[in-house]
């Protein structure tokens, strides 16, 4: 029997184990503090669906365990300081950026970034927290203790935001989804839009960084990158070693999900392209609460996690897929009268996406 386990129980890891299913993979999520008696590590794949994480008696039992998928990779990834480095080192397209080790370097940064700085936090931080935008005179609203323990980027003017996730087997042979765009609003992925083809010349230069970064990691897995959309081509922005969100769209819209992608490669099980036949759409669901009405729509699947509805929190995704652009907006204008009003900005911008 396939065995995996997943460090972290939280949704990704509740999708890794609906996807192993239909595939006979018994997929374990565990949380982090679990009683390593109590989980069957020792004849199992593992994998992670978080970056980084404490020491636990699990985490210390899992450190020395030979089939621990990307183990050393993840700290290189989980720290912005050292995935910026990699990116240097591959020579690959970002932002301008340096550590910032104390208030005496800003009138340096600013030299570099201009008028707009991004401050990011080397570890931790996701869907906006652990991040500030700084202007000149704007500074002391930086915490003290940021310093040296941050990154600061300039400002990028974009036109769109795209995501690229892959999948790189064992042989190093690699698989990819089509671009995904991408709409943030206050750091958090609110919509994603995805079509059979993206555009040839993003497309292509983004699966070249992404399996530059693969190959030197000689990561096994699925992988995501997140990229700003500038007239010099794309700049990779961050990283992700694990499914990611902006790859949901795949469980309705692809052959084979970010999910199931993700067990075939760290099992060594065969690792064909997905074939994706049409223009897919991804809604967040943030601080909500689930309504069955959704469902009177036909091209709507419902992810629910299962978690305790607060605000600003993740509970769970819709999908919609349909070879029809059309039928995928008007599913979304009848949607828009079953969510709260702020969902009606990034409903329009994903209608927009498919005109």
């Amino acid at each position: 029997m396939m065995q995996v386990c997943v460090l972290g129980n939280g949704q990704l890891g509740r999708m890794l184990r609906q996807a192993g299913e239909p595939l006979g993979v018994t997929v374990w999520p565990v949380g982090l503090d679990a009683d390593p008696q109590a989980v069957p590590w020792q004849h199992s794949v593992i994998t992670a669906e978080i970056e980084r994480w404490p020491e636990t008696p699990l985490t210390r039992e899992l450190a020395n365990h030979a089939a621990f998928v990307n183990r050393d990779v993840f700290p290189v990834i989980a720290d912005r300081l050292t995935q910026k480095q990699l990116f240097d080192k591959l020579q690959l397209p970002t932002a301008p950026w340096q550590l910032l080790a104390s208030r005496q370097e800003w009138p340096a940064v600013f030299a570099l970034a201009g008028e707009l700085a991004i401050v990011k936090r080397r570890v931790g931080g996701y869907d906006g927290r652990g991040q500030w935008r700084l202007r000149p005179g704007e500074t002391d609203n930086l915490p003290v203790e940021c310093y040296g323990e941050c990154i600061v980027e300039k400002g990028i003017k974009f036109s769109g935001e795209v995501s690229l996730v892959g999948a790189r087997a064992k042989d190093g042979t690699k698989v990819f989804y089509p671009l995904t765009h991408n709409l943030h609003q206050d750091g958090i992925l609110r919509a994603s839009v995805a079509f059979p083809s993206a555009s040839a010349e993003q497309q292509d230069q983004a699966e070249s960084m992404l399996s530059a970064v693969m190959d030197e990691l000689g990561y096994i897995g699925v992988m995501a990158m997140e990229c700003f959309v500038t007239p010099a081509g794309l700049l990779i922005n961050e990283l992700a070693p694990r499914v990611h969100n902006s790859g949901h769209w795949t469980q309705n819209g692809a052959s084979i999900s970010q999910f199931e992608l993700h067990l075939r490669a760290i099992l060594d099980l065969p690792l064909p392209r997905p074939v994706v036949s049409a223009p897919s759409v991804m809604i967040n669901l943030i601080g909500t609460p689930r309504s069955w009405e959704w469902l009177k729509l036909p091209l709507v699947h419902l992810h629910w996690y299962e978690k305790e509805v607060r605000p600003g929190r993740k509970v769970g995704h819709l999908n919609l897929s349909d070879a029809d652009k059309g039928h995928l907006s008007a599913s979304l204008e009848a949607l828009l009268t079953l969510l709260p009003e702020e969902y009606a900005s990034g409903i329009a911008w994903a209608q927009l996406q498919l005109q």
